[in-house]
Parts: C-alpha cells; structure tokens; sequence
C-alpha cells in the first residue's frame, strides 16, 4: 500500500492497481472487446471508476472513464472546457494507469450540457474505426450519455461488459480483505464512541453528526450514517438525514446505522438498536428472530451456493417463526460499492465466491416493532469467517 501524496490520505498500491488491470485486459482479449466505457457520478453506488483509477466520482458530478485494452486511461471530468488535454502532472501519484485527463462544463441540472462527456468520448474513439466497445455499470450511465455514445459510435459495435468486470470486482485481494477489516474497525470504535451521546434531550441528527466526525478522524472517506428514535411499542428504523430533527426521551428506542467506507473506500456496514431505559418483552423477541435470521444465512454461506436458495431458506425461517417473508433486500456483496453483488435474492445470478465481503442484515419488523442485526463476514473456503464486526450483537441498555 502507499501513501501517495500528501493531499492524499491513503492511496491503493500501484500493484493492486496492475493486478486489477491484467484480469480485466485478460478478458478483453477473450472477448474481442477494445476499449470499456463507464461513467460514475458518486462514491457510494457507483464504484467501478474508482475500482479502475483509485480516484472516486463524487457529489453527482459524473465522471468518465475510458480502457483500452493496450494502453493507459482516459479520464473525463467536469471542469473548463479546453481544446486538448489537461495538466497531468500529477500523474505519479494520483493519476496512475491515465494517459490522458480531459475537462468540460457539463452538470447534469444544466441538460444542454449533459452529452458534453460523450462528445468527448466519441472524439477519442473516433480514430478506432469498428472498434468494439464495452459499457461497464450502464445503469449508472445518464440517458443523454449513453444514447450520445449509440447514435454516434456509428462504427463501433456496443456491449454490456459490466458482468465481466463484476465477476473480477467481486472477488476480493489480500490488499482489499486488509482494507475491508480496517473499515469494520472503524466502525466498531465510532459505535463504542456514540453509545455516550445516546440520551434523552439530543437529537437524532446531533448522533449522526458525531458519528460521521469521529469516522472521519479515524480514516472514513466518505459516509452514510443513518439514524431514528421512537418509543417504545412503535418502530424505530433507520432514516435518512431529512427525518433525524427528533429528539430522544427516556425510554426511547434508537437506531444506529453505520455505512461508511475506510481508507482506500472498502465500505461495510454495522448496524444496531440501542434502548434509553429497558426493552420492551416484545422487542427481545423480534431481535432473537434477527439474530436467528442472520444464522440461517450465514450457515449457508458457502463457495457454491445459490443465492436463490439462501433467500428461500430465509423465508423459510421467517415463515415458521410467523414473520411476513423478505422483500427487501437484507443480504448483498461489499467492496467500493454499499451494495455490491452478489445480492442474495431470487434474480441474482452469481454464486457465492471465497473472499467475497458480505453484509449480512436481516430486518423482523411490524406495527408495533423493529429489531435487527447488521455486520459484515468473508466468505472462505469453508463458509463465512468470523464476524468482521466485534460490536456484541445485542440491544444496548443505555
């Protein structure tokens, strides 16, 4: 691993890097495919730039991201038009793997500006007459983006390639598993820390705000930090940041949801109930049936096994324990990406792999109550690992 630069805090190895570059141009070459095409516009879902480059897409504002199978990157960012190519002269330490760096004014709330991108990928592509091109992540592609590149790659022939890279990504390095341990650490330390700010007369945004500081100091990079109070005999989820003004009373019931990635942008996510007083009778039960629920899942969690089956045999569970079945989804790969494949649900396609990182979150919840356990394993050659996560899985008395 490397330190880069100083504006910098953390960098990934240039020989990580290499070694994701290989396994992808090895399949390029296996399927005749050029130059790969992505376009990302946030760190959180949208990760294959950043699998790529070691440089995230950020705020919504997108950036692209061409491959070639025998030669460095293309990169293209928001920023002054120009008729050629920007300064790379930090290209030793932030733009490894990149031959060219290339800005426009484009912003996706300025729509005559939204294929400013893509002109400038067909501009490069142009010289490569029927060159084929595969687009990685094209749900993460805006429309105006991926139809520029259709009606005017008039040569080229287009494919989804995002299955390919995604059966490389998914599988993890030595270099990832120790990143992947580090943001589970991360974690563990801000939950211990925000236990001290659960009490009566703070507000929910007041935690998260504490949390999301503390995460920062310990090497996070970027953060989603979801929180909710209510008392006790009503549900207490999770909520995003627009619902997080309340403010606890005693007796309340508060949710804590910590998904933030570590250095390098490894993400994994814990997640846990905490009660300001005593529990209610109710609430135990339905956090046995979590706790239970996860175990079903996490028996399963093999080299092999079926997605399918593992969701089958949750709501199996859940069933005979007189729970509604899952609809959401409460199981799902991690890497760069919050939810990274394999998703464990009925259309996911991709077997369970030794080394994949996955989150392991099922939810027991009705009118009344909601009760749940989050954290992360790695999957080995004989099943799940250890917890990555050493928080207790329990509901806090605070």
């Amino acid at each position: 691993m490397e330190s880069g630069h100083e504006r910098i805090r953390f960098s990934i190895s240039t020989q990580e890097l290499s070694r994701r570059w290989s396994a992808v141009r090895q399949v390029m070459r296996e399927e005749k495919i050029d130059f790969l095409v992505m376009q990302n516009d946030n760190d959180f879902l949208q990760g294959y730039g950043k699998w790529f480059t070691d440089i995230p897409a950020v705020n919504g504002y997108p950036t692209t991201v061409i491959f070639p199978r025998g030669d460095e990157m293309t990169v293209i960012n928001s920023g002054p038009r120009s008729s050629g190519p920007t300064d790379l002269s930090a290209k030793g330490w932030a733009f490894r793997g990149v031959r060219k760096l290339m800005t426009a004014p484009y912003f996706p709330s300025l729509h005559y500006s939204t294929t400013y991108d893509a002109e400038l990928v067909v501009r490069e592509l142009a010289p490569y007459k029927n060159c084929s091109v595969g687009l990685v992540g094209c749900g993460m592609m805006s429309l105006a983006f991926g139809d520029y590149l259709r009606n005017h790659l008039t040569t080229a022939s287009l494919s989804d390639f995002t299955e390919f890279v995604d059966r490389i990504k998914v599988v993890k390095s030595d270099e990832e598993i120790r990143l992947i341990r580090e943001t589970a650490s991360i974690q563990d330390a801000a939950f211990e820390k925000a236990l001290g700010m659960i009490r009566p007369g703070v507000r929910d945004s007041e935690v998260a705000a504490f949390v999301q500081h503390t995460v920062q100091d310990l090497g996070s990079e970027q953060q989603l930090i979801m929180v909710g109070s209510a008392p006790m005999g009503t549900p207490c989820p999770q909520l995003r940041r627009h619902f997080t003004h309340r403010k606890m009373k005693e007796g309340d019931q508060f949710a804590l949801m910590i998904e933030v990635n570590g250095p390098g942008g490894m993400y994994t996510e814990l997640g846990r109930t905490c009660v300001l007083g005593k529990p209610s009778n109710e609430l135990l039960d339905a956090f046995e049936v979590a706790r239970e629920a996860q175990k079903v899942t996490l028996d399963l969690l093999k080299p092999g096994a079926d997605p399918r089956d593992i969701i089958t045999a949750h709501n199996a569970f859940l069933r005979k324990k007189g729970w509604p079945e899952e609809t959401r989804l409460y199981a799902h790969g991690q890497g760069y990406d919050l939810v990274e494949r394999p998703a464990i649900r009925e259309d996911e396609t991709m077997r369970i792999q030794a080394n994949m990182n996955i989150t392991v979150h099922p939810i027991v919840a009705s009118g009344t109550v909601f009760s749940w356990v989050c954290d992360n394993y790695l999957v080995t050659e004989n099943g799940p690992s250890a917890c990555l996560h050493r928080t207790p899985k329990k509901i806090f008395e605070i």
